[in-house]
């Protein structure tokens, strides 16, 4: 079985793969080490499971590459609806990772300071705590901001699924809302923050569009020759 025979189900294989790494780096080990509000138990914490600290390091940069295979795959399998709206899917998948790349730094840097190098002796305890209390919270943010094209690139998917005529059109208004959500998400962590996180609670019915389309890929596949040569004429 190969990609080119089961092009629906080599994207799905990758989106999945790649989303449960992007679970384990960005849901599992925060879930794990991060206590909201108390930097002391942050840093023991951080200090106490430090490999799994920097396996949630790697999983994220894995992730956030890996991202541009499954956006490559859905390219392949969707560029006969139109090549304009898969490029720019595209695109905008390729824009979110320097950002999340850049991001790690602050991981970098919080771990830095928890280990408490030789040429950071002129900070005592505390004040190196409170540092890398800091390069955790300024890591929050920077998902923050890529939690923006996390919703955009959805939006010219939706619109590839939607008319494709070999994947069901309510994955296509499915994904469509799940970006919406994401861009909603991100604008309210930067403008206000407090209601971020009721905000993700009502919003889990749409992220669950994207959960919905991979597996649909994985499990059912999809045919892109099925579609009509009225339909494929206009890519």
């Amino acid at each position: 079985m190969t990609s080119a025979k089961t092009p629906g189900r080599f994207a799905g294989a990758l989106y999945v793969l790649m989303s449960v790494i992007g679970f384990f780096a960005i849901g599992y080990v925060p879930a794990k080490l991060i206590v909201h509000g108390n930097a002391a138990a942050t840093i023991h914490n951080i200090a106490a499971h430090e490999t799994l600290f920097r396996l949630g390091i790697a999983a994220q940069l894995i992730g956030h590459a890996g991202f541009i295979f499954v956006s490559l795959a859905l390219y392949d399998l969707l560029k006969s609806v139109n090549r304009r709206q898969a490029s720019l899917m595209v695109v905008l998948i390729v824009l979110a990772v320097p950002i999340a790349f850049l991001n790690e730094v602050n991981s970098f840097a919080a771990l830095l300071l928890i280990r408490g190098a030789d040429f950071l002796t002129a900070f005592d305890q505390p004040q190196r705590e409170a540092l890398a209390m800091l390069f955790v919270n300024l890591h929050g943010r920077g998902l923050v901001t890529a939690e923006l094209f996390w919703g955009l690139w959805l939006f010219p998917l939706g619109a590839l699924v939607y008319p494709s005529r070999f994947l069901p059109r309510f994955l296509g208004v499915w994904l469509v809302l799940a970006g919406i959500a994401w861009v909603a998400l991100s604008l309210t962590g930067i403008l206000a923050p407090q209601y971020q996180t009721q905000l993700n609670r009502y919003a889990q019915p749409a992220f669950f569009g994207e959960i919905a389309f991979m597996f649909w890929l994985l499990i059912k596949g999809a045919n892109p020759s099925a579609a009509p040569d009225t339909l494929k004429s206009m890519a």
